[in-house]
């Protein structure tokens, strides 16, 4: 979609031009023709679907957030038996038509993966303790947007593993993570060759410490936590200790500090420990859209991934891909569209300011508040203010498509239950009861030669995380 007449001449759009776009949404909107789509935008209608996948009796227990367990993971017991995979990769089949859309924000996936680290009941008792400290809603937080995602976040119970693993959406949160964990990890390879040691890392927009485990497997030595929510981040901090808690003697993890601040209106820089810190990553998942209110607020956004990155280092995310959004809610018949898992809804059609650009977005069970939309475009162009390159950007169907390759990606797909097992064996069921959810597994299986059960989505959950992308920044020198 970058290559059509009209996005590039947005895309040059500069920061004064954006800034005075506040006061002239009129002038400073986007536009797309749908005429004008290609592929690259999240507009491709295929669903995945993987080789052979071991069918469990139940669904495992062990990968509510990042990888399983391993025998040097903090102490815990890990199952010694290794999974057989099948190295076959399915081309992806023609899924849902117009409808390929996601919708998922901000902690789809990481909030709803807690630490899969079971608790005693002492450590259940430490963190109802702490959590009773906190107060119902956050001081210091100024009315308006920033208030109500602090105020939803905050009032999200935590769930335990069984109730999770059957959730309707367990595979789709699964497939989110993994993008998550393949993305995290192949930046802090980039990372680790530039430098063996002191890795520090920036979680902007952390929510419960869904990555957590990501950054203990990725070896880094310093992490900085900050989120909205006061509630989130106490209990990431908890999670932390609960993790640190249970490393053996001679096992490292990394040293963590944990801020609540609004991260689209507060400078970070005069919450840290040390201002003169710097980083190395800075990692912002499901997150960014919600600064997108206003100039001011996308510009502290920036500046805070930004301004203390070392020079090559990286600001990495996912974030909506505002094209794909568009084009579904211009194919719809009216200001909303989304099916049994999430909806999207506009408050109207036709024009679409660059910022403030509000919609209703509710993924079952796990979000259910305002967002903004992210012309991608512009973010690339405000990112210059700060030294910023883009360097990598992908929708979720190409960044798969490129990563299943890689067969130890490949084991972790399986290894998380990112696909769900289809057809499903006669002691379970598919998460799934309409019958055309399948329709594109069913007619790869029956066009191929593969050993079942193969692994996929359903076309409900593709439509609900295709229409993201991954992203990342490097500081140039």
């Amino acid at each position: 979609m970058e290559n059509s007449a009209k996005a590039e001449e947005c895309e040059k759009i500069s920061h004064e031009e954006a800034k005075t776009s506040i006061d002239s949404e009129t002038e400073s909107s986007f536009i797309v023709n749908e005429n004008t789509t290609s592929p690259g935008t999240g507009l491709s209608e295929k669903a995945p679907t993987c080789g052979q996948v071991d069918t469990p009796k139940k669904r495992k227990m062990e990968f509510e957030d990042d990888l399983v367990k391993e025998s040097s993971s903090c102490g815990e017991d890990t199952p010694s038996k290794k999974r057989k995979l099948d190295a076959e990769i399915a081309p992806e089949e023609k899924g849902s038509g117009d409808d390929e859309g996601i919708s998922r924000k901000r902690r789809m996936e990481s909030d709803g993966f807690p630490e899969n680290e079971p608790t005693g009941d002492g450590t259940q008792k430490r963190r109802k303790i702490e959590l009773e400290d906190v107060p119902e809603k956050q001081k210091n937080l100024e009315e308006g947007h920033s208030s109500a995602v602090a105020a939803h976040y905050n009032e999200l119970q935590e769930v335990g593993l069984e109730k999770r693993s059957q959730s309707r959406i367990f595979y789709l949160r699964n497939f989110n993570n993994w993008m998550k964990s393949v993305l995290i990890g192949e930046f802090l390879e980039k990372v680790r060759l530039k430098k063996k040691r002191d890795i520090t890392v920036l979680d902007l927009g952390c929510g419960k410490g869904g990555d957590l485990l990501k950054w203990k497997k990725g070896r880094i030595d310093k992490l900085v936590c900050t989120d909205i929510a006061d509630v989130s981040v106490k209990q990431c901090q908890q999670r932390y200790e609960d993790m640190k808690n249970r490393c053996r003697d001679n096992e490292y993890i990394f040293s963590a500090e944990f801020i609540t601040a609004d991260c689209s209106k507060e400078l970070l820089i005069d919450k840290f420990r040390d201002p003169e810190m710097c980083f190395d990553i800075c990692s912002c998942q499901f997150v960014c859209h919600y600064s997108f209110e206003s100039y001011e607020q996308a510009d502290v956004m920036l500046r805070n991934a930004c301004e203390r990155l070392s020079p090559g280092g990286y600001f990495i995310g996912t974030t909506p891909n505002s094209f794909e959004l568009i084009r579904r809610l211009e194919a719809s018949e009216t200001e909303s569209f989304g099916n049994e898992i999430y909806t999207v809804k506009f408050q109207k059609k036709g024009a679409y300011p660059l910022f403030g650009c509000k919609y209703d977005f509710n993924l079952e069970g796990v979000v259910d508040v305002p967002e903004f939309l992210v012309y991608f475009p512009l973010l690339n162009e405000m990112a210059k203010k700060y030294n910023m390159k883009l360097v990598y950007k992908k929708t979720f169907l190409e960044f798969y498509e490129e990563k299943i390759k890689n067969n130890e990606n490949k084991m972790l797909l399986k290894r998380m239950q990112a696909l769900e097992p289809y057809p499903a064996n006669e002691n379970s069921k598919l998460a799934s009861e309409k019958a055309d959810d399948y329709e594109h597994a069913a007619k790869y299986m029956k066009n191929s030669q593969v050993r079942l059960p193969l692994g996929t989505l359903s076309k409900s959950e593709w439509e609900a995380t295709s229409i993201y992308l991954v992203f990342a920044f490097e500081k140039q020198q």
